[in-house]
């Protein structure tokens, strides 16, 4: 109850506002409508890229705290932040795109989810080129705990706003495209 009081509370910060508008503008300036602002928000999908793209820092983060302080496996742990590290532009390019196209209300979440997940990548950087083991570890401890309350930002934003939902689903008058070459309802 109280985790989503603080996720609710997150709708109404209304100071975030101006930044917010602002990054808006700026994307959709640079993004516009065309083919490269319907690419990096899944139009050939059907859904967001955003979300699939978003695996592979968490995963690869999270289990680098595994393999460090579960298996005392640093080296293994210090590649998998750089995976992480190496997945995270292309993760936000696609954040950015969609946030270009978000209400008010989601915007202030997801500012907030963006800035999260940015200390959570600075984190991981230190940690990834630190060379004394405990500070690394430290680093990546505190990035891992940045990185879950930005995911749950993100949670929030896509499951109790609905950011993203349904944006390119077919409509009951808007029937699907055929595939190229294959006419449908005629016999062999």
């Amino acid at each position: 109850m109280f985790v989503r009081r603080i996720l609710e509370s997150s709708e109404s910060l209304r100071a975030v506002d101006g930044p917010a508008a602002t990054v808006q503008r700026s994307v959709r300036r640079v993004l516009g409508r065309g083919g490269l602002d319907r690419f990096l928000r899944g139009a050939w999908l059907g859904h967001p890229v955003h979300p699939l793209l978003v695996a592979v820092p968490i995963g690869a983060w999270t289990c680098s705290s595994v393999l460090d302080i579960g298996f005392d496996q640093p080296v293994a742990a210090r590649r998998l932040m750089a995976i992480g590290l190496a997945a995270t532009p292309p993760t936000v390019v696609t954040g950015l795109a969609d946030f270009s196209r978000l209400e008010p209300t989601q915007r202030r979440v997801a500012l907030l989810h963006a800035g999260a997940n940015a200390v959570a990548a600075g984190l991981y950087l230190r940690a990834v080129t630190c060379r004394n083991r405990s500070a690394s570890r430290a680093r990546a401890c505190a990035g891992l705990a940045v990185l879950a309350a930005g995911g749950a930002l993100g949670g929030h934003l896509s499951y109790a706003l609905g950011a993203g939902v349904g944006r390119w689903q077919q409509t009951a008058t808007q029937p699907a495209p055929e595939p190229a070459g294959v006419r449908l309802g005629q016999g062999g």
